[in-house]
């Protein structure tokens, strides 16, 4: 189970006592950086390549090759051929799977260090953020699903008449996978993890901002032994991702990213009903009750906001609490912002790194003066943080209004904005009134209310007394626009797979 950072170093501490995180690659070399398509890498079809940058200081990390529409084309067959009857992959054993995952996690494993700092630089968070978080969760992601590559089977069913009737569960066939760039390691691997557990081929697209770790587990992969055309790599801008939607011979589509591409997603799938599973944006109440333990719920409230600089689907990016402790907690929030240390994230310190990119910082910094103007009261914060690199302050609003932008807008950026309630069923309804539903919180001591609150709030996930609490055996996923199936646990098999009804005569005596 991974939380949020702080947690995750107590947690991962505790865990590997011997094995404290190790110095940072604070300048990682670049080693890949073109399209892996059919275990090989290749340059795309015309040519084009583009920067990836980093966001610590705006400049340019490496020029990675640019996938279009004739690439994906290129990768899809790879995938398809890969995917044929008869092919190594299809003829493989369900435990082999499971070994090659369990490899690629002991790969991982030992690339360790290198991968962390190669994901802060390419996308800003914390290197202990990355090292403790996003990659050991990565490794634990892989390994649970390695366990059940060989446990994934359909049933014997009892039916009229002379007949032997059983299931099948079968994989879905060639899979797109679009991945953002907020967890661009971390939310890879719960996609290839149950793709590759049921056997299934893959065409991966990373975001722009973030393709460096995607490319470096593609050629881990192909040390791990996964056979030719499984596994693919594209990196590439939304034109790459609109041809894996589109195209005939992808038979399904995981995205993780915002609700508004989520939907142009949903009508281009549309085209071939191709299955799809999308993770998709959030506005999550997060509620304090005036029960609970302030301290711990003031700090519980800021990590659910702040971490990973706000850029998490699942933010409690609505702070709704009780109005008896109202000041205090407002008060106490504001100091907690401003202690937060923000700069270097190779620096062990820094508890908050750069956003993600010129658009997300003007976007945040764009609200926070909506947000001012239509006449929240800004505690601390609300600036660009530094002069170079995308940093914005940690930034707190108090007397936010319900129906104020910045209380319903995903902001995804280190902006907390603090909401006053009086009644469990007036939060109810207030937390329930948003086109989101992926997560919410509880801070309280009284589990009838607690329970009384779950049972009313619309979520995908409710943390009581905690947030940001993951676990791999664990479904995560959203009600109403915040998207559709779920990812982990078993839950996260069923998506990679179809299932086959067979019935077989059985003849009668002497016939």
């Amino acid at each position: 189970m991974i939380r949020n950072i702080s947690k995750a170093v107590k947690f991962q501490k505790a865990q590997f006592a011997t094995a404290a995180a190790p110095a940072p690659q604070t300048s990682p070399d670049i080693l890949y950086t073109g399209l892996f398509i059919n275990n090989e890498w290749v340059k795309s079809e015309d040519g084009k390549t583009f920067p990836t940058i980093n966001p610590s200081n705006e400049q340019v990390i490496a020029d990675i090759q640019q996938a279009g529409k004739a690439d994906v084309d290129k990768a899809v067959q790879a995938a398809k051929d890969a995917f044929k009857l008869g092919s190594p992959w299809r003829t493989m054993d369900a435990s082999q799977r499971g070994y090659l995952l369990n490899r690629l996690a002991d790969l991982i494993e030992r690339e360790r260090s290198y991968i962390s700092s190669l994901e802060t630089l390419d996308n800003g968070k914390p290197f202990l953020a990355a090292y403790y978080g996003d990659v050991a969760a990565t490794i634990k992601n892989l390994r649970y699903y390695a366990g059940w590559a060989d446990k994934n089977h359909g049933k014997v069913l009892p039916t009229d008449g002379k007949y032997f009737a059983y299931t099948r569960h079968e994989p879905v066939g060639v899979c797109g996978q679009i991945i953002p760039w907020n967890f661009p390691l971390l939310m890879a691997s719960w996609k290839l993890g149950p793709a590759l557990a049921t056997g299934n081929t893959l065409v991966l697209k990373p975001a722009e901002q973030t393709p460096l770790t995607a490319l470096y587990i593609a050629q881990l992969a192909k040390e791990a032994g996964f056979p030719a055309g499984v596994i693919n790599v594209v990196p590439g801008f939304g034109d790459a991702g609109a041809a894996l939607v589109d195209h005939p011979d992808v038979d399904k589509i995981a995205f993780t990213g915002s609700t508004e591409v989520g939907k142009l997603i949903q009508r281009g799938a549309a085209n071939t009903v191709k299955r799809i599973t999308l993770e998709l944006g959030g506005k999550s109440p997060n509620i304090v009750l005036d029960d609970c333990d302030l301290p711990y719920a003031v700090e519980q409230s800021h990590m659910a906001l702040f971490y990973n600089m706000g850029q998490c689907c699942c933010a409690g990016s609505r702070t709704f609490v009780h109005e008896k402790i109202y000041d205090k907690f407002v008060e106490m929030s504001a100091e907690r912002a401003k202690r937060r240390v923000v700069g270097n994230p190779f620096d062990p310190k820094t508890e908050q790194g750069p956003q993600i990119d010129a658009e997300q910082h003007e976007k945040i910094l764009s609200l926070i003066e909506r947000g001012k103007q239509q006449g929240a009261n800004l505690l601390t914060g609300g600036q660009r943080a530094g002069d170079s690199g995308y940093f914005v302050q940690p930034t707190v609003f108090a007397d936010v209004k319900d129906d104020m932008d910045i209380a319903k807008v995903e902001i995804f950026g280190p902006v907390q904005q603090i909401i006053k309630f009086s009644d469990l069923d007036e939060v109810i309804a207030r937390a329930n009134n948003s086109e989101y539903g992926l997560a919410a919180g509880i801070f309280t001591k009284d589990l009838d209310k607690a329970n009384y609150l779950i049972q009313g709030v619309r979520a995908g996930t409710v943390w009581v007394n905690d947030y940001n609490v993951f676990g791999h055996q664990v479904p995560f996923g959203g009600f109403k626009q915040s998207g559709l199936g779920r990812e982990n646990g078993p839950y996260g098999i069923n998506n990679y797979t179809e299932v086959k009804s067979v019935l077989v005569r059985l003849s009668a005596k002497n016939s």
